[in-house]
């Protein structure tokens, strides 16, 4: 009865602890009162933990699979007014932020954009600070192979 019932409670706590991600994703912004906004619709879209750096402006976040995922998450952030590495917010929600918090938009060109401004043949072509390590100083890869 008790290797039943200790299997059982493993069985229970393996699948509670696999259903929970941890994920890393960029978020543009720039002080305290965006840390605020950007961790409260983090928690909003269903996450468990949610801390963002201002400085590298990287947020770290954990939620459970089975509520709600990486894309619901970043629909909240941009709908408070913040572009994440997949969405951009609303302008017009953007534009109600406050100063402070109006940062530097990140650039709507597509890889492939960047790829004909940037590279040829794998390297950069233009200016040869779009690239830092093989990727655009935007976030997004400079070069395609």
């Amino acid at each position: 009865m008790k290797l039943i019932t200790s299997t059982l409670i493993c069985l229970f706590v393996s699948a509670a602890v696999f259903a929970q991600k941890k994920e890393e994703i960029k978020v543009w912004g720039n002080c305290g009162m965006c840390k605020k906004v950007i961790e409260e619709a983090t928690l909003k879209a269903g996450a468990k933990k949610a801390s963002w750096n201002e400085e590298s402006k990287v947020l770290s976040v954990e939620y459970n699979e089975r509520k709600t995922d990486l894309n619901k998450i970043q629909e909240s952030i941009a709908a408070s007014g913040y572009d994440t590495r997949d969405l951009t917010a609303p302008d017009e929600v953007y534009n109600k932020l406050h100063g402070c918090c109006q940062y530097e938009r990140k650039s709507a060109v597509s890889k492939t954009e960047v790829s004909k401004d940037c590279c040829k043949d794998g390297k950069c072509e233009k200016d040869k600070s779009c690239c830092k390590d093989g990727k655009c100083e935007k976030g997004k890869e400079c070069c395609k192979k």
